[in-house]
């Protein structure tokens, strides 16, 4: 088995039109080149070239080292590689190749070499004493390189460095500026974090697709988010309407006056989208299934739980039945205690929960397994 140990350089300072090859030739190379310039880096290419030949010829396995080099940047210097490969397979019965480069752009001329003869390794030379430099070099060249990562670090980056002295200037105050600056940094990184921006890139798609197709999700969810609209509305008055108890009862009472409204939102786009498949006449997973009453159910228990801690507050009192008449029999009217208020609403959340659990097992069938959820 033989294997071509091959320092590539792509850039073509090295200045033959044939490959070098041989061991000798090789380190009459390392040679004229380290007297012209003792810091150029090719020199320790060459040398790494050579060792890996020893290393290899002292496993007892048969090696040719050689240089291949181009002409600089272009089509031009990759053929001119590509030819010099040639001649070297066409010379000797090579079975593999180990490249040896130091640069990313040298790298650029793998898939040529591996064209030709398989490549086990690629071997970068760095040199020790500017390793970290190098290294950081190249990273940052990968990533100026990235038109994504440009967009998604630069972009929020260089808008802050704008805005800071204008908000500077607006607010007087460092301390301003800079909570400013932070909060939208964060609401951007959130942004991209959460894939939002996917999902607002592919929205005009989605709903001119449910616009031609005629999907009553679509109307759904208009009407959901009309009805969350409203929650946060009636949320806000109740809590600002709310005196007392520093800032927890402001946000329990949120809680209270608006998850009716969102539960009420949720369930009317989920049972948008669950008419939509009945209508395609698709297989419903049990997870859509189960989705509204899954939603109830939670919308009772956060109801049910911050209900209790605002009448222990005494934010208000208990829930009162009226008493009621039934021709002959009277019942007569009584009052929930605080602990009768919370079981109500748990339990009804619970009995909830197993409908839907007993729903969704009659119509998919008990013995499929609960799908994942719906995108």
């Amino acid at each position: 088995m033989s294997t071509l140990v091959v320092y590539v350089d792509r850039a073509g300072v090295i200045g033959h039109d044939d490959p070098v090859v041989g061991w000798e030739a090789v380190q009459a190379l390392v040679t004229d080149i380290g007297l012209e310039d003792p810091e150029d880096s090719r020199v320790n290419c060459l040398l790494e070239a050579l060792h890996v030949a020893r290393d290899l010829r002292d496993d007892g396995e048969e090696s040719v080292v050689a240089v291949v080099s181009g002409g600089g940047d272009g089509v031009n210097s990759d053929r001119a590689v590509a030819g010099q490969m040639d001649r070297l397979v066409a010379e000797y019965d090579l079975d593999a190749a180990i490249v040896v480069t130091d640069s990313a752009g040298d790298e650029r001329l793998v898939p040529i070499i591996e064209s030709r003869v398989a490549v086990d390794a690629v071997d970068r030379v760095v040199v020790r004493q500017s390793h970290d430099i190098q290294s950081t070099y190249y990273l940052l060249k990968q990533f100026l390189g990235d038109e994504e990562l440009r967009g998604t670090v630069l972009v929020p980056i260089g808008a802050a460095l704008l805005a800071f002295p204008m908000l500077l200037l607006l607010a007087d105050n460092v301390a301003v500026a800079l909570s400013a600056i932070a909060g939208v940094i964060g609401l951007f990184l959130l942004y991209k974090g959460l894939g939002i921006d996917d999902l607002v890139s592919a929205l005009p798609t989605r709903i001119r697709t449910a616009f031609y197709s005629g999907q009553v999700s679509l109307v759904t969810y208009v009407v959901g988010a009309g009805l969350a609209l409203i929650g946060a509305f009636a949320g806000g008055i109740g809590a600002v309407g709310t005196d007392g108890g520093g800032e927890l009862l402001p946000v329990l009472r949120f809680l209270f006056d608006s998850v009716p409204w969102f539960a009420a939102a949720a369930l009317a786009a989920a049972t948008g989208r669950l008419t939509d498949e009945l209508l395609a006449e698709k297989d419903i997973s049990g997870a859509l299934m189960n989705l509204p009453f899954g939603v109830v159910a939670i919308g009772l228990v956060v109801r049910g739980f911050s209900g209790y801690f605002l009448q222990r507050a005494g934010a208000f009192g208990p829930i009162t039945v009226p008493s009621v008449s039934f021709g002959p029999a009277t019942v007569e009217g009584f009052a929930l205690s605080i602990w009768g208020r919370l079981a109500l609403y748990v339990i009804g959340g619970v009995v909830v929960s197993l409908v839907g659990v007993v729903v969704t097992s009659r119509v998919v069938g008990s013995d499929r397994a609960i799908e994942e959820f719906p995108e």
